[in-house]
C-alpha cells in the first residue's frame, strides 16, 4: 500500500508547456509603453517638463529619458529640448503672428533682451546663429515670461555655457511671436532703442 500523502495525492494530466514571452518581445513592450506614457505626459501640458522629473516620475535613468524622447523625435513626434526641459509643440494659433529678428550683443545683455521682449507680449521661440562649419545652428527656448527668463539665466549661470552668439561675435536670429503686429513692432523698437537690432530688422 502507497502511504498515506502519496495515496491522497490527486493525479493529473500531462503539464500543459508553459509560454516563456521572449526578454526583446518583453523589454520592447515595456519601452512602448514608456514612450507612450512621456507622449501622454508632455501632450497634457504647454509648460516644459524637465527630463530628471520625467525620469523620477517613470522610474529610469535620465539618459533613458534622453534616449526615449530621441527615439520620438525620430519618428516625427514634434518634442523640443529647452532649457527648462522637453515640450511638445502644437500648432500656433492662428491669431499669433511671427517675425525674426536679428540683433547682436555680448553675453552680458542676453538677458536683459529677453526681460525686455518678454514685457511686451512677446514669445522668444528660438535662437539661430550661421556657423561657418555646421551651418545654421538653432536652439530652442520658448521663453514668454519673466519667470522663464529667470530660469534659463540661472541654468546658463550654473553650467557656464557659452551662448551660442558667442560664436559668431554676438550676431544672432531669434524666431519671435505674439498676438498682434503692433507688439512685433514695439519689440523691434525696443531692441532698437537699447542698440541690439541689427540694421534691417
Amino acid at each position: 500500500m502507497a502511504p498515506p500523502d502519496l495515496a491522497a495525492r490527486p493525479t493529473f494530466g500531462p503539464r500543459a508547456p508553459s509560454v516563456a514571452v521572449p526578454p526583446t518581445q518583453a523589454s520592447g513592450e515595456a519601452l512602448g509603453a514608456r514612450r507612450a506614457a512621456i507622449l501622454e505626459r508632455l501632450g497634457a501640458t504647454d509648460r516644459p517638463i524637465p527630463g530628471d522629473l520625467l525620469a523620477r516620475e517613470l522610474g529610469v535613468s535620465r539618459q533613458a529619458i534622453v534616449h526615449d524622447v530621441a527615439v520620438l523625435r525620430a519618428a516625427g513626434q514634434p518634442i523640443v529640448a529647452t532649457v527648462r526641459g522637453y515640450l511638445l509643440l502644437r500648432p500656433s494659433a492662428t491669431d499669433v503672428v511671427r517675425a525674426v529678428v536679428a540683433v547682436r550683443h555680448g553675453p552680458a545683455e542676453a538677458e536683459a533682451e529677453l526681460t525686455a521682449l518678454v514685457d511686451l507680449g512677446v514669445r522668444v521661440v528660438d535662437v539661430v546663429v550661421e556657423h561657418p562649419v555646421y551651418g545654421e545652428l538653432r536652439a530652442e527656448l520658448h521663453i514668454e515670461s519673466r519667470a522663464d527668463v529667470a530660469a534659463w539665466a540661472e541654468a546658463t549661470r550654473r553650467s557656464g555655457a557659452h551662448l551660442l552668439s558667442e560664436l559668431t561675435d554676438g550676431v544672432h536670429l531669434h524666431t519671435i511671436e505674439a498676438a498682434s503686429e503692433d507688439r512685433l513692432d514695439a519689440a523691434r523698437a525696443a531692441l532698437r532703442g537699447r542698440g541690439l537690432l541689427a540694421e534691417g530688422s
